[in-house]
């Protein structure tokens, strides 16, 4: 009896940074972030809704606030974690269950890549801009004036809710616009909202009552960083963007 020849490449599982990308893995990764945030907002700031938070988590509760009044702060998490946990249980239908050591794999690429961030945005500003604004753009800015605990629930709730309102939300938001409004292609449609999404991303960090006084060197610094996770979210998707920018931030809060 013969049987069909199987072409070599037909069984094979998809690798690390394919499966990596996955909802099962990445919003999986994604979630103690949230819980870690969220619970050190609340200790912080003794269980009330008010105090210090971070500041792209403020305005998209706003946003639902505004739009749904008193139940707006519980139809976003049901929006957040519902719609979460339908891709990622689709995924998993789909492809399986996760394994644990792709985690830890990711959690390694996340740190790694958080440690180089700043040595690469530093260079890139440094081709643009006199090295000694570099070297003022790379501090903490006003946050870091705050409390220890303080800056790393801040940072916490950077590697979250900034990547999930400024790549997620706007870059996404923007290219679709581009894409189907003004008929532009992909790559055109993609590249703009990469350079818009990271001009907002930087102005975003001199607004409110936290914000930093507006300075050439750390907006050009946090234009091109913005630049570079959207790169890193379209390559390795949410958590591993999400997790790379929380634990730069962190590291500048201890000083690293």
């Amino acid at each position: 009896m013969k049987h069909m020849a199987r072409s070599p490449n037909s069984s094979k599982p998809p690798g690390y940074l394919a499966v990596s990308r996955a909802p099962r893995y990445s919003l999986t990764f994604a979630l103690p972030l949230l819980l870690a945030y969220e619970g050190l907002a609340f200790l912080l700031n003794e269980g009330g809704r008010s105090g210090v938070r971070n500041g792209a988590d403020v305005l998209l509760k706003s946003l639902f606030t505004v739009a749904g009044g008193r139940a707006g702060l519980t139809l976003f998490a049901v929006v957040l974690l519902g719609s979460g946990l339908w891709l990622v249980l689709k995924d998993i239908r789909a492809r399986g269950r996760p394994r644990l050591p792709v985690f830890g794999l990711m959690l390694g690429e996340s740190a790694l890549y958080g440690v180089l961030l700043g040595s690469v945005v530093g260079v890139l500003t440094q081709a643009v801009l006199h090295p000694g604004l570099v070297t003022m753009a790379a501090q903490g800015g006003s946050v870091a004036r705050l409390d220890l605990p303080t800056q790393v629930m801040i940072s916490l709730g950077a590697g979250l809710y900034e990547e999930l309102l400024f790549r997620v939300v706007l870059v996404g938001l923007l290219a679709t616009f581009a894409r189907r409004v003004l008929a532009w292609g992909p790559v055109g449609s993609g590249v703009a909202a990469v350079v818009v999404g990271a001009l907002a991303f930087s102005a975003f960090h001199y607004v409110g009552p936290y914000g930093d006084p507006f300075a050439l060197g750390s907006f050009t610094f946090r234009t091109i960083a913005g630049a570079v996770f959207s790169a890193l979210y379209l390559l390795r998707g949410f958590g591993v963007t999400a997790w790379t920018h929380a634990l730069y931030d962190v590291f500048l809060a201890f000083g690293f």
